[in-house]
């Protein structure tokens, strides 16, 4: 009794402590290297919650450091082992009652009886997923059971539904919610509604919009042995590349260390899907400690929903001790989407061989019991199971007041990584080294002191410089984007040897390449290796030269992720595109100081400037990059994108020795620059439209006519202004424009760098911080929030706070 009380006191008082714990960000990266291999520590602490892919659907990354027999759990929060009471139909093939036609009003209730309702298989709605299509407004379901014994565990109704449902069982409520979910919810049922013999609940939805789609069953927890306690969060530092913790363990000290080598100068190292697990131990009370480590990693890492069964195994190869786990069907490339995981290919988890690590592979919980008791079972494959943890269980023998590191190597092999026209395309360290993965994890670890020092140096790099560029703020802003620009891309080859940077419009449609995300997400790219933003365009480049998209503006994207094989966008964004992509190769010029890649598609992008001359200065009624925000006719900002890629395209043209063509484009530049300050004139400021004064927007487009030097537009243009921007602030930034007080933060820190004086810069980065450290939305960095709570409007995990490296480019490039 008084061990249990000890171990509620310590309980009690580490998870108080931990719940202060720093919170830097709104969500930390952990392993980021594209899309599919992208895992997050949602919120305020790194033991306090599941660990999530980007999406929020959890991907379970658990660490538990043994001290002297005792537990501390320090990373991710443990998954529950259930038992099924009543399976979904992810679980069983089961049937229930149903009508679309109102019943009466005892529906709900036991003694109903629905022997004229229909039968079916679950799940009932509207998409493919569907066994009983259901296309109309009302379900009404019901569906009896039996339960021979209630057993203590707590119970929960597992939920998936679209739209507005009310759920009873035995008849009485037990959940009613509006709106609809995209995953099974778990809600937890009252004590006493369930009852042994016969069971029935009975649920109603009402579609309101969109699709229709109902599934449901009942779980409960089972006991389990563990007595683990929370490990103390004591800080946080999330870098470049490297995100490090450290936790107070007992007698312990904990650093746990997460390194994506995204280093870019590197392309062969950045396109490597292979991340470091580093943890430090120390005693902090000089005495000596036995310590042991266990980290586990979920097969849920490679299913897109949890009901997929894997098949994982044990090995040894190489000098590695290597555990693998993939789905049994392996369905390559099959599935597209925004809010869709890879269920292809394969999670590796490894460690040196001379760790002498113990490695299992088994449920979560009997994976944390058996290091709890140091008993081990000796599989080396399992199959056809669902969410199994692949364990390794690192013993440092006795710990003194010196710090003892070792490390884990997690990595993915995504076998075919997109589909480019027709053609599935290899992941890029296939094209450049050995087809065989293990050889990747072999490379890696071999890599592991020099490449984590280079990451360690470069971390250092990018902070300093971000601070002489724009302040301490708008470093730490830096590098909270650093990763996530990166890991919403993917790096291949195409069929004709193209590099190939193709990036997921993330939390929005799922669009593969998008112009509008590459126009923002570009300045990380120029900075660190324009190649990369090459690889951005040449696939836009391609789907015009080849004669297969023949409009004279560029597309808006190549499909839907991972799918490449032509736009999937409703509607095109003509000036948008066109200005995006003339601006972005004249930027490629700058940076490279030769304008070859304009000669080898110049032919392309006077296509696009003849456009962007006959249509862009006055923009007729269409969509730009802020395409939420809805259509826009006489687009102020817009028509400064026409403008400035034209001068751009003049740049260029003159580069390449095409004097009449350069003269032919300025003038016509200069002209529109000239025009466009009198027709969006609007006193102390310039308009939102042409059209519309006492309106206004942040032109941020203007900041490439600073960046190329192209000086279309006088210096008090900029100045006009950044004054009157600085009167329109709200507490978590600059609003977009005037019709509403959302914002992207994004095109902040370009219209911010738009100033002539750090102060002024500053005065619009402090507002953005604030959102960044403040928000209670604790996702990936969103692009789109709230100025006036600091709220999430849309948008996470986006590739566009690239941009956010505007001032640090423009720093590169001399420009102040």
């Amino acid at each position: 009794m008084i061990i249990k009380n000890i171990y509620l006191f310590l309980l009690c008082a580490l998870f108080c402590t931990a719940a202060n714990a720093q919170d830097n960000a709104p969500a930390y990266p952990l392993i980021t290297h594209d899309a599919y291999f992208s895992v997050w520590s949602f919120g305020d602490g790194l033991n306090q919650s599941v660990t999530k892919h980007w999406t929020g659907k959890n991907q379970s990354l658990i660490g538990v450091v043994k001290v002297d027999g005792v537990l501390y759990r320090f990373l991710g929060e443990q998954t529950k082992k259930r038992n099924t009471l009543l399976p979904a139909s992810t679980q069983s093939n089961y049937q229930a009652q149903y009508t679309f036609d109102k019943p009466a009003d005892n529906w709900y209730e036991n003694n109903f009886s629905d022997g004229n309702w229909k039968q079916g298989k679950a799940p009932f709605g509207d998409n493919k997923e569907a066994t009983t299509k259901w296309k109309t407004d009302d379900l009404y379901y019901r569906r009896s059971f039996d339960l021979s014994k209630i057993n203590p565990g707590k119970k929960f109704l597992m939920l998936n539904h679209d739209d507005n449902v009310v759920v009873y069982l035995n008849g009485k409520e037990i959940f009613k919610k509006e709106g609809f979910v995209n995953q099974f919810i778990y809600i937890p049922i009252p004590d006493g509604v369930l009852t042994t013999g016969k069971n029935v609940m009975a649920i109603h939805v009402k579609n309101t919009a969109g699709g229709r789609f109902l599934d449901a069953g009942i779980v409960e927890d089972l006991p389990s042995s563990l007595k683990m306690l929370p490990a103390k969060q004591t800080n946080v530092s999330l870098k470049a590349t490297t995100t490090k913790y450290t936790f107070a363990c007992g007698p312990v000290d904990l650093e746990a260390s997460f390194t994506s080598p995204l280093l870019l100068n590197d392309i062969k190292l950045t396109a490597r899907p292979v991340s470091y697990i580093t943890y430090g131990v120390k005693s902090n009370d000089k005495k000596v400690h036995n310590v042991e480590i266990y980290f586990g990693a979920s097969s849920d890492l490679a299913v897109n929903t949890p009901n997929q069964p894997v098949d994982a195994w044990k090995s040894e190869s190489k000098g590695l001790s290597i555990l693998k786990a993939g789905t049994v069907t392996q369905p390559v490339l099959k599935k597209r989407g925004d809010d869709v995981r890879i269920d292809w290919g394969y999670l590796y988890v490894a460690a040196p061989n001379s760790y002498k690590a113990t490695q299992i592979i088994g449920n979560q919980t009997d994976n944390l019991e058996a290091f709890q008791n140091s008993k081990y079972t000796s599989k080396n494959e399992v199959s056809n199971k669902l969410s199994v943890d692949l364990g390794t269980i690192i013993n440092y023998g006795k710990i003194t007041e010196n710090l003892v590191q070792k490390h884990v190597l997690v990595g993915y092999d995504d076998v075919k990584s997109v589909t480019y026209f027709f053609k599935d395309l290899l992941p890029a360290w296939k094209k450049t080294g050995s087809n065989n993965f293990v050889d990747q994890l072999v490379q890696a670890e071999t890599d592991y002191k020099p490449v984590t020092y280079l990451c360690q140096q470069f971390d250092k790099k990018l902070y300093a410089d971000a601070v002489k560029a724009g302040g301490e703020d708008y470093a730490k802003l830096c590098e909270m984007a650093y990763r996530q620009s990166i890991a919403a891309h993917t790096i291949v080859y195409a069929p004709n040897g193209d590099l190939l940077f193709l990036s997921k419009e993330n939390f929005s449609n799922g669009s593969i390449n998008t112009v509008d995300i590459t126009y923002p997400s570009a300045p990380e790219f120029l900075l660190y290796n324009p190649q990369l933003l090459k690889g951005m365009m040449n696939g836009i480049f391609y789907y015009s030269e080849s004669g297969i998209w023949a409009k004279p503006y560029p597309a808006h994207d190549l499909g839907t992720y991972p799918v490449a094989n032509g736009q999937t966008y409703g509607e095109d964004m003509p000036v948008e595109e066109a200005g995006n992509m003339v601006i972005l190769t004249t930027a490629i010029a700058k940076a490279e100081g030769n304008a070859n890649c304009a000669k080898k598609h110049w032919k392309e992008l006077s296509v696009w400037a003849d456009y962007l001359l006959r249509e862009g200065f006055d923009p007729t009624n269409q969509l730009s990059t802020d395409d939420f925000a809805g259509h826009l006719a006489r687009n102020a900002n817009l028509s400064v994108k026409a403008i400035v890629a034209l001068g751009g395209y003049a740049q260029m043209a003159k580069k390449l020795g095409y004097n009449d063509v350069a003269k032919k484009y300025r003038d016509a530049a200069e002209d529109m620059a000239k025009k466009w300050q009198v027709m969006a004139n609007d006193g102390d400021h310039f308009a939102l439209t042409f059209s519309d004064k006492n309106t206004w927007s942040q032109k941020y487009n203007l900041v490439w006519d600073k960046l190329l030097q192209l000086d279309l537009f006088p210096k008090e243009v900029y100045k006009k202004e950044i004054d009157f921007y600085l009167t329109k602030q709200n507490e978590f930034g600059l609003p977009l424009d005037s019709r509403k007080t959302y914002t992207k933060s994004d095109w902040i820190m370009w219209t911010a760098t738009l100033a002539d004086n750090k102060a002024d810069f500053e005065k619009f980065i402090t507002p953005v911080y604030k959102y960044a450290t403040e928000t209670p939305s604790k996702v990936p960095l969103s692009d789109w929030h709230e100025t006036t709570n600091g709220k999430q409007v849309g948008f996470q995990a986006r590739s566009v706070v690239g941009g956010y490296f505007i001032k640090m480019l423009a720093n590169k490039w001399g420009i102040k």
